[in-house]
């Protein structure tokens, strides 16, 4: 199978680096445009150098927005008015007790993670309905099923984006675009490896084991057994980018090692 996505404009948020830095490697060796964003211009500028340096001959852009704030998706939007393909990638998590997470840290979880795939589902789905063509996905997570009970505010927002990806693909029902939802399980991102420093139980230990460790010791329904790479699940988000994935939508894709303890 060849995926060919010349000629469509791929904007991934929160891509700087990790999943997201993956899915736009991804997406640009299949041909696509693709717009880069992160919080801090620098840092964007650094990820839009690294992925064009990768030689994959497709045009490459980047745009600094906080898509945490109704502000920064406008700026977003506004610099790129148009897209064939939308990945809400952006997120946020990490573990805090309930009875320790207040309101503030409840809505800015909401905020990144649930409104930001709202304010850009909603400025560029017309557009994609009007060329009859179109993929939106969202990066949901294992946690949407497995609520862990020590990031029940991650788990919700992360929830919340299957129902969101499920109803948009019922909105744009018979327009030719597709919505759907990917479920990683843990994954060697940035996020995780940092936590994993923070933590330091595996001092001196190569990353890759550490992050082993961790997912038989909070995940131990995961049948790989190890953390996936950010890659692997790139690859599934390719894939749902692609015109061969045109009958898959309203979808939850699961690229969680087999963590969750069901086989629907």
């Amino acid at each position: 199978m060849k995926i060919d996505l010349s000629g469509k404009t791929a904007v991934i948020t929160g891509s700087t680096a990790g999943i997201g830095f993956a899915i736009a490697e991804g997406l640009a060796k299949a041909g696509a445009t693709v717009v880069l964003n992160g919080r801090k211009q620098e840092v964007v500028d650094a990820a839009v150098k690294r992925l064009a340096g990768l030689g994959e001959g497709a045009q490459i852009r980047g745009v600094a927005a906080d898509l945490g704030t109704q502000e920064g998706c406008e700026k977003l939007i506004a610099a790129e008015p148009s897209c064939d393909i939308l990945v809400n990638n952006v997120g946020i998590f990490g573990p805090q007790d309930f009875f320790e997470t207040p309101d503030s840290q409840w809505q800015r979880f909401f905020d990144v993670n649930v409104m930001s795939g709202v304010r850009m589902s909603r400025a560029y789905l017309p557009g994609m309905s009007d060329r009859k063509w179109g993929r939106v996905i969202f990066i949901s997570s294992e946690s949407a099923l497995n609520i862990p009970a020590d990031m029940i505010h991650y788990g919700f927002t992360k929830t919340a984006n299957l129902s969101l990806s499920r109803g948009l693909a019922k909105r744009m029902a018979g327009t030719g675009v597709t919505v759907n939802a990917i479920l990683p399980g843990p994954t060697l991102s940035d996020g995780l490896e940092e936590m994993l420093k923070k933590a330091g139980t595996g001092s001196g230990k190569p990353i890759e084991e550490q992050a082993a460790e961790f997912v038989m010791e909070h995940r131990p329904s995961s049948i790989i057994q190890r953390a996936a790479t950010v890659e692997e699940v790139a690859n599934l988000v390719v894939y749902t980018a692609s015109p061969q994935a045109s009958a898959t939508t309203g979808a939850a894709l699961r690229v969680d090692g087999g963590t969750v303890e069901t086989i629907a």
